[in-house]
């Protein structure tokens, strides 16, 4: 291998680069819905990347959009990736060299993983509107890992471990559910289906974890009540928040330094940098409902980015957690405050022991 310069390479970037397809960076994307795209040669559509910065470059997102009546070219590649269709209705086949294709519908707020290497193809099965969807991948680390393209997008080897051609109910929706945890590949709506409690988590929150297609890759959904925030908390990097209702704002923070604040709807997302802080709040006048798409499957293993510690156990105890007794109290003003300007009552009660307690000494942030 010979070489020119003493230059260092970046496999993903200099692949991005050559997309010639808008790049968004960044804390936040306030509406994925209306983000620019741009024609799309290798995937045979609309296109843009989505690379905030609390991914920290160990994965990606990108925004599709397929025309009205037509298809993306048939793909395959040694990266995982999770779909998330934002607008429209149609249809994904997916298949193994050689073997029988799989092919499912979807709509508006369906969720499924493409299985890694398989071959598959999406259309668009309107005629008079466009469809457009959010995937977010592990392709970054993967490219820079083995910095060969030929070896990611031409490479024939079939994981029949995670998907058998033979398996008719692989994208049926149904899964398999552990308490909170599910073995699924494909979530019909993220919008409906059926969440569970998790007491720990605070604000009477309800939640469902997804093992999906047998990636190291995962994505759970979280829901809390009107008037309700949930306890902060910090991970690894690229967890995609994305919002499927309600309305509200999300603090985040590194240790002993200063919050930003990002106010969300439905479409945006927000991904919270490395170990780094953050707390999702309800002000609007619905319950709000996010999909994390990120790093770490609950069922398997793969840790090698960050020291994860449990996400649900105060730091006090060597988890991950600020309970509500130990956070700021500025936190809880600001909530009010922000109810207060849509008539919204808080409903955090005797969780927080400060609540509906007014504080001059204490500045809002």
């Amino acid at each position: 291998m010979k070489f020119s310069s003493d230059e260092r390479i970046d496999t993903y970037h200099n692949w991005q680069q050559s997309q010639k397809i808008p790049i968004n960076t960044g804390f936040f994307v306030e509406d994925l819905r209306k983000v620019e795209v741009a024609p799309w040669d290798h995937k045979g559509g609309l296109g843009a990347f989505i690379n905030l910065d609390g991914t920290g470059g160990t994965n990606d997102a990108y925004v599709c959009e397929i025309p009205p009546g037509k298809q993306l070219k048939p793909q395959r590649h040694l990266y995982e990736e999770m779909v998330f269709i934002l607008d429209g209705h149609g249809a994904t086949s997916v298949w193994q060299k050689n073997g029988r294709k799989h092919t499912f519908e979807w709509h508006p707020g369906s969720l499924f993983a493409i299985p890694l290497n398989a071959c598959y193809q999406h259309f668009n099965g309107q005629g008079n509107a466009s469809v457009r969807y959010f995937a977010v991948t592990n392709a970054p680390f993967m490219m820079n890992l083995f910095h060969s393209l030929d070896f990611i997008f031409d490479n024939d080897f079939a994981f029949a471990d995670r998907f058998l051609p033979e398996d008719e109910e692989y994208f049926s929706g149904k899964g398999q559910l552990w308490g909170r945890k599910m073995s699924v590949n494909f979530v019909p709506n993220t919008r409906d289906i059926q969440l569970y409690e998790w007491k720990e988590r605070g604000a009477g929150g309800k939640h469902v974890n997804f093992d999906l297609a047998g990636n190291v890759m995962g994505a759970h959904i979280s829901e809390f009540p009107v008037g309700r925030y949930k306890k902060a908390h910090r991970h690894g990097p690229g967890a995609h928040v994305t919002i499927l209702t309600g309305q509200g704002y999300s603090l985040l923070w590194p240790e002993r330094g200063e919050s930003i604040r990002v106010d969300w709807k439905p479409g945006s997302v927000v991904v919270p940098p490395n170990q780094w802080f953050h707390q999702h709040f309800n002000s609007g006048a619905e319950p709000s409902r996010y999909l994390a798409l990120r790093w770490n499957s609950w069922r398997y293993r793969f840790v090698a980015l960050s020291d994860e510690k449990p996400v649900d156990v105060s730091v006090k105890e060597g988890g991950a957690q600020i309970e509500y007794e130990d956070e700021d109290r500025k936190i809880h003003e600001t909530f009010e405050a922000a109810l207060a300007k849509v008539n919204a009552p808080c409903r955090m009660g005797p969780m927080v022991p400060w609540c509906g307690q007014k504080d001059p000494e204490h500045a809002r942030i």
